[in-house]
């Protein structure tokens, strides 16, 4: 099944697309400070569905044909500004600044742990979501795959960050580098991953 770049979403489309992505993330431990999971989960959503906008404006959503499974992947040579700065100033506007506040100290403890590979040229991998109802079926082996041959065609490493150990077992059967880990004092643990194709020595050296 083809990947493509998702454009020309209608305002239902894409509230379907939001709410799916922001049920996979309620339970993700990147939101560790903002409760229980029914306590975080209104945040949480709205949250999400801010950042998939920056992801769809930005140019960089991709899905399956049948639209079960997202991936975002970002280049960092070619990273859109304006839609990061309208998704900034949405977040403000939307969410309570006590959990921005919350989240952005956690953020900071752990936003260096990708710098290996983070300073040259990469493909960021901003997200891999699947519907719940369509899990098991093979969608995230084709996103993640899709993702690796673009870092492939490009030449450079494909990064994954996460802070859920289950995922990041994930990604490296799919062929990442556990590279780095960083906990922050709240105990929430970044993994940091790298794929690098054959014959992508230049990353590996630097």
């Amino acid at each position: 099944m083809a990947i493509t770049k998702v454009t020309g979403l209608t305002e239902e489309e894409l509230n379907r697309i939001r709410s799916l992505i922001g049920e996979s993330f309620v339970t993700n431990e990147l939101f560790h400070n903002w409760g229980s999971l029914e306590q975080r989960r209104d945040d949480v959503m709205c949250y999400m569905s801010i950042y998939t906008d920056f992801v769809y404006e930005a140019g960089e959503l991709y899905s399956n044909e049948d639209g079960t499974g997202f991936i975002g992947l970002e280049d960092s040579a070619h990273a859109a500004k304006w839609p990061q700065i309208r998704m900034l100033c949405r977040m403000l506007v939307r969410i309570r600044f006590s959990k921005i506040k919350s989240l952005m100290k956690f953020i900071k403890q752990i936003e260096g742990s990708n710098a290996k590979y983070a300073k040259q040229r990469h493909i960021d991998a901003l997200m891999v979501c699947v519907d719940k109802d369509h899990q098991g079926k093979g969608i995230a082996t084709e996103l993640i795959n899709f993702a690796k041959d673009m870092a492939k065609k490009e030449g450079v490493p494909l990064l994954f960050d996460t802070d859920m150990e289950a995922y990041a077992n994930m990604y490296r059967h799919f062929g990442c580098e556990l590279y780095n880990t960083v906990t922050a004092d709240n105990g929430v643990t970044r993994y940091s991953l790298c794929y690098i194709g054959e014959g992508d020595d230049d990353a590996r050296e630097r």
